[in-house]
Order: C-alpha cells, then structure tokens, then sequence
C-alpha cells in the first residue's frame, strides 16, 4: 500500500519538507486557490505536480475537484458544470495524477460539532455531537420543518441546550459546523446556508442518486481516456444533515454506484471513519465485498454513541477492525500484482488529534502533524506485520 499525506498547498502550515519527515511518499492535494466553478489550467496542474516533486514527493492522488450543488440538483448549470469537472479531470490525467478523490455530499461536507474535544489521553480530537447539531439546525438556524426530521427526545435535550448557550457559544458551534472546510475558497454564512439547504427542495434521495448516475455516464469514459481512477468519497457523516438526501452511505448505496459504470476507473474511496458514523455499517465486511473497486482509501477509526454522537479515536481503536480492513486491502493489492497492476492502494491516515506543542499552533482542523504522524506510523506498523505474515504464508 502507497503511504501518503493530505496536503493543502502552500498555505498549508505543513511544509512539503515535514511532509517528506512522515515517511509517506506520496502527496494528496488539490489546487484549492481556484474558485469552485473553474475548470484548472494544465499550466497550474503541471507547476504544482513540479513543486511535489522537487521536495521528493509525487503527487499521487487530486482530492478533490470541487463539485457544484447545480450537478447534485442536476439542474440548468449542470451541463456546464460538468463539463468543466471533465476538462480538470482530463488535464490531470495528462499531468499523470492517476487517482481523483470526489464526493456528492449536497450542501455541506463534512461536518463536525466540536474541534477540540477533550479524549481520555488529552489530546484533542473531532467530534460530531448529535444534540449540539439538532440543536443548531432546529433553534439557531431555525430551518422550516426541521424538528419532525428528528426523534422527539433528542428535540427536547436540544432545546434545552440550545436555551444554555450563550451567544459566543451559538456561533462557535456554527463556526465549527458551516464556516467552511481547510483549503476552501467558499465559507458559508448562515443565511447562505439556509438559501443552499432551500435549493434543494423537492429533491429526494432517488433524483439525487439519479443525477449522481448520470454525472458517472459523463466522466467514467474521460477518466477511462485520461488513466485515471475514480474514488467517490462517503458522506460524513453518513446520515442526513439538515433533511437533505445522502446517497453515499451505504452498502446499497455503493453497490448502485458502482453498477452504475462497470471497470477501475468507476470506484470508491473506502473512508472507515466516514463509513463508521453509522452502526450498520461492517467496515471488514464492506472492504472484502468492494475491493477490486478500492481506489483510496482513508484509515480512520470512531467510537459511536447510543444517539448517533461520535469522536474520531485513535486510528487503531473504535469502532472498525482496523487490522481487518488493512489485511483485505493487501491481499486485493497482492491480486491486482498478480494480473499485472503495479499500482499499489494508495491510503492516508485520516485525520489525527492535536498532540503537543500542535495543541497551540494554528491548524487545519483533523489535519494537525503530530496526530497524523503518530496515526501514519500506527497503520505502517501493522502493514509491515501483515505484510510479513502473508510472506511468510506464500512462501510457506
């Protein structure tokens, strides 16, 4: 499996030389200084493939080419909406990025209610609180109709807490839900919110999924062209967020995906932590069933709560089996090796807390070094461990 690292460009604070520090080999990043809505010039793909590749690093995976809500309304500027992600999509397969990350979340991405909570070893982590969100959505951003989408209990905690908060505390949590994500050119304010959510009325699961479909029919073959393989990434979480449809989700929701484009270049980003947001999901059942369409892979581990609340845990522990998924990743390299295919599954450590002297110093949220440093060399450990073992079977 290919190591690698999310980076964020030169306004990262994580310089390419401490991402060459981690051990990882290959770069994730994308060009986030062009708006969304614009197709990249070759010349920018090209200068930032140089500029990898300078530190000694490649540039192995583009995550993501921003996608428009008009293509997951499927409405008049889809058309052309697509067509742009198809022209960056084609100019970075010229420029040999040979895997694309990309998701179809509506509205929001992913989505947290705190940054900074407190685990049971002091460092800091990510957390999805369900209350503090049905409390944003129904009484601070006061969405119509937006208490019947919930359970009456967790409405009646919510109001509580939502009358608790003070004002500081009712635009943290906004902050910390809508104000955008690293390296974005759009942050979101709530009346901007409110419009976007509105602009998808009427849309339900099954149109969404239909449009999803027919944005595959139009870039599955300009991938197939270009070399490159495609990556859907789940929703995260894997609920609906403010009664808006979700259709990443899933082990349905997958294979309809996937059915929907035959061949490699049709697949998906198997994110453990996006995925483990919901407790139906068996992440080791999930990884042998869609393996030969394991394009990416996002190492991740949470531990779920009775009400759908989650923190992001350390990346061995939690809910999935890790080494589980890990050991069916290698053994679907190791077939892939054997027909032929030298391309190894790229994954990275997916997010990590804020360790040390990170707690202190201006971070991407869930993209702090030390955390991921000490997630990275986790996940390289039970590899090489794997790695050994079935070594020592075939030779055996």
């Amino acid at each position: 499996m290919l190591e690698t690292w999310r980076w964020y460009g030169d306004n990262d604070p994580i310089t390419l030389a401490h991402v060459r520090q981690t051990g990882a080999s290959g770069v994730v990043t994308a060009l986030h200084e062009i708006p969304d809505g614009q197709a990249w010039p070759l010349e920018a793909i090209e200068d930032r493939k140089r500029a990898i590749e300078a530190a000694g690093l490649t540039w192995s995976v583009c995550e993501s080419i921003p996608m428009e809500q008009c293509v997951k309304r499927g409405d008049a500027g889809s058309p052309a909406a697509i067509g742009r992600w198809k022209d960056t999509l084609y100019r970075l397969g010229r420029a040999g990025i040979a895997t694309v990350c990309y998701n179809f979340m509506p509205v929001v991405d992913w989505t947290r209610t705190d940054l900074r909570y407190e685990t049971r070893s002091t460092g800091l982590a990510l957390r999805f609180d369900m209350v503090d969100f049905i409390a944003y959505d129904v009484f601070v951003l006061r969405r119509a109709d937006a208490e019947g989408d919930y359970a009456e209990d967790l409405v009646a905690k919510a109001r509580a807490r939502a009358e608790a908060m003070s004002e500081e505390d009712a635009l943290r949590l906004e902050r910390n839900i809508i104000a955008g994500l690293p390296g974005g050119a759009l942050v979101q304010t709530r009346r901007s919110i409110g419009d976007l959510i509105a602009s998808f009325s009427g849309i339900d699961a099954g149109t969404m999924r239909g449009n999803l479909i027919a944005f595959l029919k139009e870039v599955v073959p300009v991938a197939e062209e270009a070399g490159v393989r495609l990556a859907i990434h789940p929703d995260d979480p894997a609920i609906s967020l403010f009664g808006l449809p979700r259709i990443v989700s899933t082990p349905d929701d997958v294979r309809a995906i996937l059915a929907a484009a035959d061949g490699e270049a049709n697949g998906i980003t198997l994110c453990t932590g996006s995925y483990g947001t919901r407790p139906d999901n068996d992440l080791a059942a999930m990884a042998r069933e869609f393996a030969p369409r394991v394009n990416f892979a996002h190492l991740r581990n949470v531990t779920l709560e009775p009400d759908g609340s989650f923190i992001e845990d350390d990346h061995l522990d939690g809910g999935t089996d890790m080494i589980a998924v890990i050991e069916t990743l290698l053994h679907e390299e190791a077939r892939r090796h054997g027909e032929g295919r030298a391309r190894a599954i790229p994954f990275r450590p997916d997010h990590g807390h804020l360790l040390g002297e990170d707690i202190g110093r201006v971070t991407n949220p869930g993209y702090s070094y030390n955390g991921r440093l000490r997630g990275l060399g986790e996940l390289r450990g039970v590899i090489r461990t794997l790695e050994r073992s079935m070594n020592r079977e075939m030779s055996a």
